[in-house]
């Protein structure tokens, strides 16, 4: 859920914080005091488009953050980790700045993420519904994931194992489509992948000699500078009155005492254990500078290895490893155009067989999603019925694809889904995006999200006065239905119905002022009394009588029946 957000310079909008609860928030105010600003700025925060407009006058950039608590299983995570983000304490912080260029900077988690990222971070945690707007549950392409996602396990299984079997029937597609390519191009192929092998095994590359080579040829460059001060130090340790000298020295004093206390005779045994071990170190010091010896032959002939090995790694790796690595992976490939033949004849078997396979899972993908369409046809329809659109028929239909198709299989087998609807009797069904009118439109997508809400997994939907054009026993109906959806996401919701904002759990007044020099909008949370005088003017319009506020109050006092018995 959404639980706190700031906007600082954004259009109208000086300094704003707001904080958010679960349930059902409403946001009330008379038009054009900002409540769809904070709507506005809460779609750029999840990743929408933005522009210099959006930047309060004489300011140098808008700011917006957001700090979202989620679940332990939300895909939020999963997306995290996927772009490097570290997540913790289930809470994620978005922040948006835009310059007065129009120019964005995105955070998650303080981390800095392009748009696109944001965008993808954002849809899994907000879907912004307003009545105009093109929206996921509109959009034809997306029907197939709704119906899916509102099959049961049995079927993501099924699908599961369809798609295992999809990616090895691409995977072998794929490579038949190499081995039958144009001959020329194969035969250059040929040629070019035989050329590097030739190149590469020419070389006769070691693992890791390229950091050998370098080691040696460090120490060979600095001869000199190696040789006086391995030797200088060796003098300092070795000789007469020297370091080595010194320690055997006190070694003496101390065994000479060693037998009067016993904490003298560990401490002896301490400085021995030492006196040797730099005995032996100083031997190996000596032996290392005795054993240098100069090579300007040598050092030539790795400067010149180690120029092959460059010339190399730009064609074909960072290291000696990725070298032998491409090689590898390029001997397989010669032995396969070399082969081609049989390779095509074992392919294209393995290919019939993947594709039977195949097959018979989509056929069986197939005729579950026709058995939940069915049933998500029946729940739909309860949905429209308890919003007043009874005589509304509305359709899930499942095409499948025929053999014949160019593109027969796709990653979710042979169906195409779209949702249909008929909003008034004897008119024939159409496509749901093309059919329905604005405030039939509301109520269908209202009835929509009561169903997939606990599908879709985002932790906030944000209704944006999608009960316009609606009154009456209508207007009861969306307030009811918008408070359902609410039990199972966080919703805030833009209203101008008093039915809805009775049935808030919080309820935020938007209000417009003026300081005497710019305009702000402010943002109150109302008490009871606050919220009867508010759903008062949403009644009457403009003077708030008693009766006014004693209809307001019966209607506060039926949304808590509701709530009771809901």
């Amino acid at each position: 859920m959404l639980a706190e957000l700031t906007i600082r310079n954004f259009a109208i909008i000086d300094s704003l914080g707001v904080s958010f609860n679960k349930g059902l928030t409403v946001l009330t105010g008379e038009t054009g005091a900002g409540k769809s600003i904070i709507i506005d700025a809460i779609g750029l925060l999840i990743g929408g488009r933005g522009s210099s407009e959006f930047v309060r006058y004489g300011t140098a950039k808008a700011e917006i953050e957001g700090l979202f608590h989620f679940d332990e299983n939300h895909a939020l995570k999963t997306k995290c980790e996927e772009f490097g983000i570290s997540v913790s304490d289930d809470m994620a912080v978005l922040r948006r700045e835009i310059n007065e260029n129009g120019k964005s900077i995105c955070r998650v988690n303080g981390k800095l993420v392009t748009l696109s990222i944001l965008k993808e971070i954002g849809q899994t945690l907000i879907d912004i519904h307003g009545q105009h707007e093109t929206q996921y549950l509109l959009q034809p392409d997306k029907h197939l994931l709704l119906l899916d996602s509102f099959a049961g396990k049995e079927f993501s299984m099924l699908l599961s194992g369809y798609q295992e079997t999809y990616s090895e029937y691409k995977d072998i597609q794929k490579q038949l489509k190499k081995l039958t390519e144009d001959e020329q191009q194969i035969a250059q192929r040929l040629d070019l992948l035989d050329y590097q092998l030739q190149e590469i095994d020419a070389a006769g590359l070691q693992e890791n000699e390229d950091n050998d080579l370098q080691e040696e040829k460090n120490k060979l460059s600095n001869f000199e500078k190696l040789y006086k001060h391995l030797h200088d130090s060796y003098e300092n340790l070795y000789g007469d009155g020297r370091g080595l000298d010194l320690v055997s020295n006190a070694l003496a004093e101390l065994s000479a005492v060693s037998m009067i206390d016993e904490d003298l005779r560990k401490k002896e045994e301490s400085l021995a254990s030492c006196f040797y071990a730099l005995e032996d170190l100083t031997y190996q010091i000596r032996d290392s500078f005795e054993s240098l010896e100069y090579d300007s032959g040598r050092l030539n002939e790795i400067e010149d290895r180690l120029n092959e090995i460059s010339k190399l790694k730009r064609k074909y790796g960072h290291s000696v490893e990725e070298i032998l690595a491409y090689a590898e992976k390029i001997r397989k490939e010669l032995f396969v155009i070399q082969n081609k033949d049989e390779n095509i004849d074992a392919l294209k078997k393995s290919f019939e067989k993947v594709k039977e396979k195949l097959m018979k899972q989509s056929e069986k993908l197939s005729q579950m999603r026709k058995k939940n369409a069915a049933v998500l046809k029946e729940a739909i329809q309860k949905e429209l019925k308890e919003l007043y659109m009874e005589k509304t028929q509305f359709d899930v239909m499942v095409e499948t694809q025929g053999i014949s198709v160019e593109k027969y299989f796709g990653p979710y087998g042979t169906d195409e889904v779209e949702f249909y609807i008929a909003p008034n009797p004897g008119e024939p069904m159409k496509p749901l995006a093309k059919t329905a009118s604005g405030g039939e439109l509301s109520r269908v997508i209202l009835g929509l999200k009561s169903i997939f809400t606990k599908h879709e997994g985002v932790t906030s939907i944000i209704f944006d006065e999608v009960d316009t054009g609606v009154s009456g026993r209508v207007a009861q109906a969306i307030a009811e239905k918008i408070y359902r959806v609410s039990s199972d996401s966080q919703v805030l919701c833009i209203t101008h119905l008093p039915q809805v904002a009775a049935m808030a759990d919080t309820h935020l007044h938007i209000a417009k002022d003026t300081d005497g020099k710019r305009t702000v909008t402010k943002v109150t949370a109302l008490d009871s009394s606050d919220k009867i005088q508010e759903i008062g003017r949403m009644i009457s319009g403009v003077e708030v009588t008693d009766i006014t506020k004693q209809h307001a109050k019966e209607l506060l006092d039926l949304a808590l029946q509701f709530k009771q018995t809901s």
